[in-house]
Order: structure tokens, then C-alpha cells, then sequence
């Protein structure tokens, strides 16, 4: 695998790995704004928190430079990644991998109908907060699980995980990524929900059960849901949702969900593709999920509110 990295997607999670990764790679961030890849070509990225440096990633508007990529890191939002697999398709040359990193389930399918790359799938636990187009805040060091997707070999997640440690990030290659993939969802689609409806960080509200009228209880009620809808579907979790989230509470970071980012600024949310995904599956598989459904159904009519 070239050490030439390609990433698309300039968010938080975009931003965090093009600036750590440009520290052992050539790494170009693809933008969709001008103004964004000018700051990030003029500045680098700084990153604060839980780490303390600029990052030199070139960026670009222009996919054109995607016939020198030997890796794509597709880190946009689930809602955006068919435009992100339309800007490779033709232009990515042989023995290039692409890596999906979204929230929600369909990342791989999609990607996979633009080319017959090797491809890796991923879920990443780190967070952090854009303070600026070229000024991240890094607040969750939590690590990158990545595994091989349909018949990619696995030496290639092992590459690309000591790549991304190599950088300053934790990474960990995994032979199959369901269990932590849906571990991931079921927190996601929980965390990300209720605090687009309840407009607080993740806190230690999202953890406290001791009076009858703590979030914690709602919290953990979904959580069970989507255990129920994951045992279902023959999954076994690879992490307790509910200890990842009152871990979560505990490091102090008050976590802003990207959803609450989203109501805030008016834009459209990634509920279809993580709560919606839970729900639909629940239905597939005939599980009763009133306290998904409900919560899915706010946040769309919170969307309508604005869009």
C-alpha cells in the first residue's frame, strides 16, 4: 500500500485523521468549500486537546489527484458518501484501497457499487469538536476498528492500523468488524438522539438512574432495544453500549453528539442511517422498539422544524 493518503471528508473525524496521518504520510484532505481547503493549504490543521500540534495535510477541492491515492479514507457523513464513492470511481488506479468510516450501516454497499477496490470498513470511537477549518479539537483519544470488507485480505487492515498508530491514533485490525460495528450503532443511535432532542452535551445525565426522573433510565431503555434488535440478527456485541456510554460521561469532555451539532446549525442529521437503521432492522426482524421509534420520529419532526 502507497503511503500517499487520500482523505475525503474535512469534519471532525476527517480532520483528525489528515492531521496525525500527515505526520508519517503524503496526505491531501478533500474539502467540499474552497475556503476550507485554502485555510487548511495556508495554516495546516491545528490540533488541541488531547493533543498539542499542526498538521501539514496539502487539501484540494479537486478529486483529480485521486489517480496517485494508494488509500481513500472516506470520512464524510453517511448522507454524503454516494458523492464520495462517485469522485473515485475512475480515477483510483489499481492496488488502491478505500476505507469507509461513517456512522450507521451502508457505507460498504454504497462504495462498492462505484468500484471493485479493496476495501476496508471501520468505526472509529475517537471524537472532537471543529473549532475552525483548520483548528480541531481532539477530545475522545478512542481507538479505530478496522477490518477487511467482503474478500479483502486482512494484511491490509493490519497495514493500515499500524499507519494510523504510527500517526498518534489507536487503531486496532480485526478480522470481522460486526461486533463492534453494531456496538457502535446501538451507542450512537442513543447518545446522538437523545441529545439532539434534549440539547445537552454527552454528559452525566446521559448515565444517572438514581432518581426516577433521570435520563439514564430513557438512555439505557434504547440501549436494551438495540440489543434486543442485535441478538436478532445473530450479532454479538463486541462492547456494552451502556458501559461505553457512562465511560463516556465519566472522562469529562461534556461531548457535543455530531446530531446536536446538526439541529443547532439547521442542517440535516445522520438519524436515517443510525437510529433509522436500528428501526428498520427491528422491523425486519420483528422486534418491538417503541423507544427507538419514538425517539427517530422526534428527530425527523425536529428536522422539519427547519429544513
Amino acid at each position: 500500500m502507497s503511503e500517499r493518503v487520500w482523505v475525503i471528508g474535512g469534519g471532525v473525524i476527517g480532520s483528525l485523521f489528515a492531521a496525525h496521518l500527515s505526520r508519517v504520510a503524503d496526505v491531501t484532505l478533500m474539502s467540499r468549500r474552497t475556503e476550507h481547503a485554502a485555510a487548511v493549504s495556508e495554516n495546516g490543521i491545528r490540533v488541541s486537546g488531547r493533543a498539542d500540534f499542526v498538521g501539514r495535510p496539502q487539501a484540494t477541492t479537486d478529486p483529480a489527484g485521486l489517480t496517485e491515492a494508494g488509500l481513500a479514507i472516506v470520512a464524510t457523513k453517511a448522507s454524503d458518501v454516494e458523492a464520495a464513492a462517485a469522485q473515485l470511481e475512475g480515477r483510483l488506479v489499481d492496488g488502491a484501497a478505500v476505507m469507509t468510516v461513517q456512522n450507521g450501516l451502508g457505507a460498504e454497499e454504497v462504495v462498492r457499487s462505484h468500484g471493485p477496490w479493496p476495501q476496508l470498513s471501520a468505526v472509529t470511537f475517537m471524537s472532537g469538536t471543529k473549532l475552525g477549518d483548520d483548528h480541531v479539537e481532539y477530545v475522545l483519544d478512542t481507538p479505530t476498528w478496522l477490518a477487511p470488507y467482503q474478500d479483502s485480505p486482512l494484511e491490509l487492515a493490519e497495514q493500515t492500523a499500524t499507519l494510523i498508530v504510527e500517526s498518534g491514533l489507536k487503531a486496532e485490525a480485526m478480522p470481522d468488524l460486526e461486533a463492534a460495528r453494531w456496538s457502535k450503532l446501538i451507542f450512537n443511535a442513543t447518545v446522538n438522539s437523545v441529545a439532539a432532542l434534549t440539547v445537552l452535551p454527552h454528559d452525566h445525565h446521559f448515565a444517572e438512574v438514581e432518581e426516577p426522573t433521570d435520563l439514564g433510565h430513557l438512555v439505557r431503555g434504547l440501549i436494551e432495544e438495540g440489543k434486543l434488535i442485535a441478538a436478532a440478527a445473530g450479532i454479538e456485541l463486541g462492547e456494552d453500549p451502556w458501559e461505553m456510554n457512562v465511560l463516556a460521561t465519566q472522562r469529562g469532555s461534556r461531548h457535543y453528539p455530531s446530531m446536536l451539532e446538526d439541529v443547532e446549525a439547521h442542517r440535516r442529521t445522520e438519524v436515517d442511517f443510525i437510529t433509522g437503521a436500528l428501526v428498520r432492522e427491528a422491523d425486519r426482524r420483528g422486534v418491538d422498539a417503541p423507544l427507538l421509534t419514538t425517539v427517530y420520529r422526534l428527530v425527523k419532526a425536529r428536522e422539519a422544524s427547519y429544513l
